[in-house]
């Protein structure tokens, strides 16, 4: 009996998805989540889990972040990225930042089926015309990677507002924190990074950055 665990906004396709896998795992227990926040409680939750699908641009993910977090608390967790986008240095950099699989929204119920099964057995999958395409990272990514796993999700998200361009004040109201807790905060994260000055933490912030939004839909 297999435990998948299916990330993403969309109740839509949650649902799609985890009717096409029930189908085919006999047994299969789907468990859901719609935010980064959730899933890592679900992550928390559910210690036995098999297999996380995992959606980059779910509220709360950061584009990049979620996936470097998750891999980073949970090692030994095999993560598949479903993405609209197909996009090959996005695709690159999941891979290269611990993702077992990357598997475009617009494939068939069988793909997807096939494409997890060859997880299951430990062995990573991308689509057949996109494998020979993909580019390793370089040590100035991989270095990126480690710097963010460091932060917390709170930490994070005071990064995002930086580079949004908000003051402290702003980012103390969006969050409901002090003024004094934001600077705690940056703090912190300048030291992560080994950053000096807002501006040296928002140009790593847009290295984490991926298409808008609204293009991966």
């Amino acid at each position: 009996m297999n435990q998948f665990l299916i990330a993403d906004d969309h109740p839509l396709f949650r649902e799609a998805l985890k009717g096409a896998l029930q189908n085919q795992f006999e047994g299969l227990e789907v468990i859901e989540s719609e935010n980064f926040e959730q899933t890592l409680q679900r992550l928390s939750q559910y210690d036995d889990l098999d297999l996380l699908l995992l959606d980059l641009h779910m509220p709360g993910n950061g584009d990049l972040y979620g996936l470097i977090r998750i891999r980073e608390d949970h090692p030994a967790l095999p993560i598949v990225v479903v993405s609209g986008s197909e996009d090959l240095n996005v695709i690159s950099k999941v891979m290269g930042y611990g993702a077992m699989g990357f598997i475009p929204k617009a494939s068939s119920s069988q793909d997807i089926v096939s494409a997890l099964q060859q997880v299951l057995e430990g062995e990573s999958w991308l689509p057949a015309d996109i494998k020979e395409q993909i580019q390793d990272l370089d040590g100035e990514d991989r270095e990126l990677a480690q710097q963010i796993a460091s932060l917390t999700p709170q930490q994070y998200k005071v990064l995002q507002y930086l580079h949004e361009g908000l003051l402290n004040k702003q980012i103390a109201y969006e969050l409901n924190i002090s003024e004094a807790t934001v600077k705690a905060h940056i703090t912190a994260i300048f030291r992560k990074l080994g950053v000096y000055n807002r501006t040296q933490a928002v140009l790593i912030a847009s290295k984490l950055q991926l298409e808008p939004i609204e293009a991966a839909k």
